[in-house]
C-alpha cells in the first residue's frame, strides 16, 4: 500500500469529489435530508461542518467524499478521521434516501475503509481497523456493515430523568467545591479529561484542536458545565460538560439538558464527585426552563456509570452500537 490517494468511490449515477468548504449549505440539506427519514437521535450541526476544514489532522481533501448526481445535487457523503498514532480510524457518511438501496452506501464504506487504511500506513501505525457507530434500530445500516465484514464490539445506552421530581442535592467532601465552566479552567478540564478516560474503552486522548470542537460547539452550554477543584492544590478533580439540542424538542417534545462529558480522576475517584457534578447540572438544566436531564453510557464501562446513572433516577431509552473492522 502506497501513501498515493485512495480511488473515489464509483456508483451509477453519481459523480464523486472532496467536499471544500463552499459546500457546507449542501452538506447541511443533505445531512437534514437522511436524519428526516432515518429520525436519528442527533445529526451533524453548521459547526461540526466547518470544524472539518478547521482540522489540521484530518485534511478534508483527503479524507471527504461527495457523491453529486447530474444536476450537480449532492447525494452522498463520507468522512475519515484518525488521530496520529491512534489505534482506530473512525468512518461516517450518509446517503439521500431517494438514493439507498442503490449500492451507494456500500461504495462509500469501501473507499473509507480504504481511506482508513492508507492513514494507517501514512501514521506507520501497525493493525489498522476502522470503526462505525449507528443506532440499534437502523436496520438498512446495520444490514450495510455486516456485509461489509463489520462487527458489533460495544452498546451504549441513552438515559433520560425527568426533572419534575425532587433533585438529588449536591454533596462534595470537605476542601471541594464547583466552579463554573470558564476559559480559564478550560485547559484543566482537558487535562482531567484525558486522565479519566485513559482507562475507558474506545477512548483517546483529545488534543486542542479536539476540545475546542467540544467547547466551542454550537450546542455547547458553558453555562451548565462545571468543574470540581480541590482547595489543597487547585486541581481540577471532574468535570462535567453540558449541551443543548433544540431539536429534541421539536422531534421528541422533550425539553432537555444533555451532559455530554462527565469524568472524575482516579485520585478522586468513590467520593461521590460524579453524583455531585449531575446533581449540580440538574440543577441548572431546571432553572433553564428543561424537563428532563440525559446522557448516554457505555453499557460495560467499568468504573460502574450505568449503576450510579440508575441510582439518581436515569433510566434508558435507545442503544446504540460501535462496529470495528480489521482491515
Amino acid at each position: 500500500m502506497t501513501e498515493e490517494n485512495v480511488p473515489l468511490p464509483t456508483a451509477a449515477g453519481l459523480t464523486f469529489r472532496a467536499i471544500t468548504e463552499a459546500d457546507i449549505d449542501e452538506w447541511l440539506a443533505l445531512v437534514k435530508r437522511i436524519a428526516a427519514v432515518e429520525k436519528p437521535p442527533w445529526h451533524e450541526q453548521r459547526s461540526d461542518l466547518e470544524d472539518v476544514f478547521s482540522s489540521v489532522k484530518n485534511d478534508p481533501v483527503v479524507n471527504t467524499v461527495f457523491g453529486l448526481d447530474d444536476g450537480g445535487t449532492p447525494r452522498a457523503w463520507g468522512r475519515v478521521t484518525k488521530n496520529k498514532d491512534g489505534a482506530k480510524a473512525h468512518a461516517m457518511g450518509g446517503v439521500d434516501p431517494q438514493f439507498q438501496r442503490r449500492g451507494v452506501g456500500t461504495a462509500v464504506l469501501r473507499w473509507s475503509a480504504a481511506q482508513a487504511r492508507r492513514r494507517f500506513v501514512q501514521d506507520g501505525t501497525p493493525d489498522p481497523l476502522v470503526r462505525v457507530y449507528d443506532e440499534e434500530d437502523n436496520a438498512a445500516s446495520a444490514a450495510l456493515y455486516a456485509a461489509a465484514g463489520f462487527s458489533v464490539v460495544r452498546y451504549f445506552t441513552e438515559m433520560i430523568r425527568p426533572l419534575d421530581t425532587v433533585l438529588p442535592p449536591v454533596v462534595l467532601p470537605d476542601g471541594l467545591r464547583i466552579v463554573p465552566f470558564s476559559p480559564e479552567v478550560s485547559e484543566s478540564m482537558r487535562q482531567a479529561h484525558n486522565e479519566a478516560f485513559a482507562d475507558h474503552w474506545g477512548s483517546e486522548p483529545r488534543d486542542e484542536e479536539a476540545w475546542g470542537f467540544v467547547v466551542n460547539h454550537e450546542q455547547g452550554r458553558p453555562d451548565w458545565s462545571a468543574a470540581v477543584v480541590d482547595d489543597a492544590t487547585g486541581e481540577v478533580a471532574g468535570y462535567q460538560w453540558s449541551s443543548y439540542d433544540p431539536a429534541v424538542l421539536a422531534d421528541e417534545g422533550r425539553n432537555e439538558g444533555y451532559t455530554e462529558l462527565l469524568g472524575v480522576r482516579r485520585h478522586w475517584r468513590g467520593q461521590g464527585l460524579a453524583q455531585a457534578l449531575l446533581a449540580d447540572a440538574m440543577a441548572k438544566f431546571k432553572a433553564s426552563g428543561m424537563d428532563h436531564a440525559s446522557l448516554d453510557v457505555d453499557t460495560e464501562n467499568p468504573s460502574g456509570a450505568l449503576g450510579i446513572y440508575q441510582r439518581m433516577g436515569y433510566q434508558p431509552t435507545r442503544r446504540s452500537m460501535a462496529w470495528d473492522k480489521r482491515l
